[in-house]
């Protein structure tokens, strides 16, 4: 074999180590941006605190975020990944287990949401507190409609205005829920805040959605 049929491999390998290095750059970066802004907020971080952390400097973080407020996002964003891919995977797993109730399928994915702003609290209290760059708070009402939008398509119920209103106060007391979580002081608090909303959740869904033409009581 030549030199230039073992020319793509070297850029191959090449190419590998870079990748491989710019998730370690990235991945330091984010690191030390949590612990900057969970222990200061964002309005009194700087980016020089999360670099002096990161053991990176100033043009490298502005080569991969962009800036301080950019870099808030990208941790964010990271956040909603780790969130939603827990609780996919339990209800994938519910699935796999041959569980076909709404409810259960809807508590397995809420239970994981949940236990997850326990597990990442320091995030979840950051990013409920109102302190962000601008346009923040914009982004998080547009990630919860697309979450709206998920679980009615878990529930898979009817386009009805009682249906939606229905799965937004399902997934309200989910959010509401995951607050209180974050802000327990302990973990057996947690979980039994985590407990009374799936109870919560359960007497909503034992019913069913709203009928406006049935009944009272």
């Amino acid at each position: 074999m030549g030199p230039a049929a073992r020319l793509p491999r070297g850029r191959a390998a090449s190419g590998s180590w870079q990748w491989a290095r710019t998730a370690e750059t990235q991945r330091a970066l984010l690191d030390a941006a949590r612990a900057v802004f969970t222990g200061q907020g964002f309005a009194h971080a700087s980016i020089a605190d999360v670099v002096e952390r990161a053991g990176s400097s100033v043009g490298s973080l502005y080569h991969h975020f962009g800036g301080k407020s950019e870099l808030f996002i990208a941790l964010w964003q990271d956040y909603q990944q780790a969130q939603e891919a827990a609780a996919s995977e339990a209800v994938a797993r519910a699935r796999k287990a041959g569980l076909t109730d709404p409810f259960e399928l809807f508590s397995a994915g809420a239970r994981a949401f949940m236990e997850g702003c326990w597990q990442r609290r320091d995030l979840a209290v950051l990013f409920s507190a109102g302190d962000g760059p601008p346009g923040f708070e914009v982004m998080k009402r547009r990630r919860a409609r697309e979450w709206l939008g998920q679980n009615d398509a878990l529930l898979r119920l009817s386009d009805t205005s009682f249906d939606r209103l229905y799965v937004t106060i399902l997934t309200t007391l989910i959010g509401e829920g995951s607050r209180e979580v974050a802000v327990a002081g302990s973990r057996q608090q947690a979980g039994q805040v985590i407990d009374a909303v799936i109870e919560y959740v359960r007497l909503l869904m034992t019913g069913g959605s709203y009928n406006p033409d049935s009944p009272p009581g």
